[in-house]
């Protein structure tokens, strides 16, 4: 199978234990596919489709939440109505009793939502249940509502997580 340049350097990214069985696996992705030379965007694919979770796979009981919030906003807010909100389970976390807990709190990363995909691949391995769209990305008024709202909600989606909009507004 051929690879692109980038591609080969995109995978020395991944730990070097493991590197070998990744590209195995991009390669057994790629032929099912079709796909003839690999480039950046089938590894980043098959990496997609490889890290989702399986949404026959029954949810862990107990709710394990992240907040994603605006990049942009994060420099001018602590992110205390977010936890305020969560502690008092009020506003959008009325919905989850006392065993639920927050395991990750972060921001896009800037416009395109870029980080959001890897940070919640890091986060599946602690049996993530729900994630959060922040309520500075979906208000407007003080804060410029997040043009990429829609597209960080799908790749949420595709790891088999549920997404909740809002936090505490």
């Amino acid at each position: 199978m051929r690879w692109t340049k980038e591609a080969l350097e995109y995978m020395n990214n991944v730990p070097f234990f493991v590197r070998e069985k990744a590209k195995k696996k991009v390669e057994e992705w790629a032929k099912q596919k079709g796909v003839e030379e690999i480039t950046v965007n089938e590894v980043m694919e098959a990496r997609g489709k490889m890290t989702a979770r399986d949404v026959s796979d029954p949810k862990p009981q107990k709710p394990k939440i992240a907040v994603v919030r605006c990049h942009i906003v994060s420099e001018v807010c602590p992110g205390i109505g977010c936890f305020n909100s969560f502690n008092k389970r009020e506003q959008q976390f009325a919905r989850y009793g006392p065993e639920a807990e927050i395991i990750g709190f972060f921001t896009c990363g800037g416009c395109s939502g870029r980080r959001v995909s890897r940070l919640i691949e890091k986060l599946l391995p602690y049996e993530l249940t729900h994630v959060h769209l922040s309520s500075c990305m979906l208000l407007d008024g003080d804060y410029p509502r997040c043009p990429f709202k829609e597209q960080i909600k799908k790749t949420i989606l595709a790891k088999g997580v549920e997404v909740v909009e809002g936090t505490h507004h």
